[in-house]
């Protein structure tokens, strides 16, 4: 997005500089000055933050998270969307069981594997959060996604990448502060590859959002891949069904698709594509809507 597109989505959303510095974690200070006209060419990193929030930032009343409230547009002022969004608000993670709150910052690898057997969990800059095992939609786009990602590996131009899915950890910063779970990775640089984990930064990520992961995903692991060095990331959210595809590696910031896409791999040089109609009546034959 360019800021003056931003700065129209702002205004369509009704989000105050506060509200969106809040939600973005991009200092108030900072905000006030990009859309003040003040800062011409912001950070690349700053733009995806805003952009994250702007672009998908959106909630569901029946997906609230902890911390999270939920308003509709149309009470905020807005009448341009009809959708709900998400207000300001102080996020707090839900902790894993058995997890101190007050060492939430301060929580490494050691604590990470000591958690019990049927705990699942990512940890992130010492912070850990709890994962809730993923819905049938969830599992059913995840599954295929990294199917059709075998079917056409030979497509890439390195060889011998290798596709992994969920539950796999990542030591993303290679340091005792950060473990992370994507749903889908590909990983072509096999020195990465060690016994208990990827140790470093994937090719590839792609992360299929749920209700308690969507902020993580959109704002927090975006920011972490980026700066780690993935190349590509992908985030696709079943609910409203449509990917939004972070080219790290190349020059643009984000494209986004529907399920009514074939959606190409930037890594393969759009040798490979996802075939997210095929995925879409898959869901569609489950039926998964009902109770």
């Amino acid at each position: 997005m360019t800021i003056e597109e931003m700065k129209e989505r702002k205004r369509a959303l009704g989000f105050s500089n506060k509200q969106l510095a809040d939600l973005s974690g991009v200092p108030l200070g900072t905000v006030q000055k990009i859309f003040g006209n003040v800062t011409k060419a912001p950070r690349r990193e700053t733009i995806l933050a805003l952009e994250a929030v702007l672009k998908a930032g959106w909630g569901r009343p029946e997906h609230k998270e902890k911390g999270v409230s939920y308003a509709f547009a149309d009470d905020l002022g807005s009448d341009e969307d009809a959708r709900l969004r998400e207000v300001a608000y102080k996020y707090r993670p839900e902790l894993p069981e058995g997890a101190d709150e007050k060492r939430q910052g301060q929580f490494t690898l050691k604590d990470y594997y000591e958690l019990p057997d049927d705990a699942r969990a990512e940890l992130i800059d010492g912070v850990l959060y709890n994962m809730t095992s993923p819905g049938l939609a969830h599992q059913t786009v995840a599954l295929q996604i990294a199917y059709q990602f075998l079917l056409c590996m030979d497509a890439f131009e390195e060889e011998g990448c290798e596709v992994y899915i969920s539950p796999v950890d990542v030591q993303l910063d290679m340091d005792d502060k950060t473990m992370v779970e994507p749903d889908v990775v590909v990983l072509c640089d096999m020195d990465k590859a060690i016994k208990r984990c990827i140790y470093g930064a994937p090719d590839f990520v792609l992360e299929v959002l749920s209700p308690t992961t969507r902020r993580r995903d959109l704002l927090i692991k975006l920011n972490k891949y980026w700066n780690a060095g993935c190349k590509e990331y992908w985030i696709v959210d079943p609910e409203l069904m449509t990917v939004t595809v972070y080219d790290f590696a190349g020059d643009e910031t984000a494209v986004h698709y529907t399920f009514d896409d074939k959606v190409p791999v930037r890594l393969s040089e759009g040798k490979c594509s996802i075939d997210f109609p095929s995925i879409r009546e898959r869901l569609a034959r489950q039926n998964l809507d009902k109770e």
